[in-house]
């Protein structure tokens, strides 16, 4: 693997600054502003005065949340660590005379933590299963010992249990021909399963792969991975967000923004949930990465692309790539696999 920054760089727009039809009384001032912070870092705030109009006070908001009050446009200090990562559209409203404007700029906070990276000889290899060639595996978890997948594809994608050791398909539920199957994951004793574009979502129970429930997504947004902790289910759907929604309701609790310290991570995927953290798989590329979950922060790099070339299957680049994480609290190793694959490994963290 090269250096984090080649995961996929995220272009940074230019600031933006205007006040409307103030635009030429009123200015945020940029000479002190930067295009990218850290959470430890914190932002001078003021307005620039063309016509050294009297100002009564500015309130600034960042993404329409409130930042704070400045009488008379004294500088305001702000401390940026209780921000989401992502880009900050800073507004400005400026009250002067019986009257006021907004100005706007912007810029991007990034996480202020550098991923710990992991090659190939920072894990062991310590088994190596049989893996459905013809499974183009969109989600894996263990229940009770036994593997669960999601697989996709129209009029191919199946819910299934398997015996992970010998890659036997015990039990496969095909979904309807127009559904295109995505994450899985098993939260009291209930699995859920996403759809890519349908926006729509199946639950089952885990012990009979009977479906009991459907459920319309919260918002309109694609499916992608799925996994939980003992409170939420945790969802992804292709970009740099991962939503934490209700069991009970599949609304939206809260989200975050996953970056590095130099960008931001779009197209996660595949979701699992290991002590605390949440690994995510990241689409086309063959790494997962280690995400801190109340702030979106990616805190390691793990390169799996030697498990590539342990496959019989030569793989081509377009579609077999690396996709599928599954923890086994029974032995407390973690499983990976991928599209297409004709072989998953077990493997544990030096």
């Amino acid at each position: 693997m090269k250096k984090i920054n080649l995961l996929i760089i995220t272009s940074l727009s230019a600031f933006l600054l205007n006040c409307g039809e103030s635009k030429d009384l009123f200015s945020i001032a940029s000479k002190d502003l930067k295009q990218v912070y850290k959470p430890n870092e914190s932002v001078n705030l003021s307005v620039e005065n063309a016509e050294n109009t009297t100002i009564d006070s500015v309130v600034y908001y960042s993404n329409d949340v409130k930042l704070g009050t400045s009488a008379n446009n004294k500088v305001l200090n702000f401390k940026l660590d209780n921000l989401q990562f992502g880009i900050q559209d800073i507004k400005a409203v400026v009250f002067y005379e019986g009257q006021k404007a907004e100005c706007i700029t912007s810029f991007e906070l990034v996480s202020n933590i550098t991923p710990k990276l992991y090659e190939t000889k920072d894990y062991t290899i310590l088994n190596t299963y049989n893996h459905d060639a013809n499974a183009y595996t969109q989600g894996l978890e263990f229940y009770k010992g036994i593997l669960l997948e999601g697989t996709g594809q129209n009029g191919e994608s199946t819910l299934r249990k398997t015996d992970y050791k010998s890659g036997t398909v015990s039990k496969s539920i095909p979904l309807s021909q127009e559904y295109f199957g995505e994450g899985i994951t098993v939260f009291n004793g209930k699995i859920y399963q996403l759809t890519w574009r349908n926006k729509v979502g199946f639950i089952y129970n885990a012990e009979t792969l009977v479906q009991e429930k459907t459920f319309n997504y919260f918002a309109d947004i694609e499916g992608w991975g799925l996994t939980h902790n003992d409170k939420h289910l945790i969802m992804s759907d292709g970009t740099n967000k991962i939503y934490f929604l209700d069991p009970q309701t599949q609304k939206m609790v809260r989200s975050i923004n996953v970056y590095s310290d130099t960008n931001a991570i779009p197209e996660i995927n595949e979701l699992e949930w290991i002590d605390g953290k949440i690994w995510a798989n990241i689409y086309q590329k063959d790494v997962v990465v280690i995400i801190n979950p109340e702030n979106g922060a990616v805190e390691a790099v793990i390169n799996f692309s030697a498990l590539k070339t342990k496959n019989k299957k030569i793989l081509t680049d377009g579609d077999e790539v690396l996709n599928g994480i599954a923890y086994n609290p029974a032995t407390k190793t973690v499983f990976i696999t991928g599209k297409d694959w004709d072989k998953m490994f077990e493997i544990k963290l030096k």
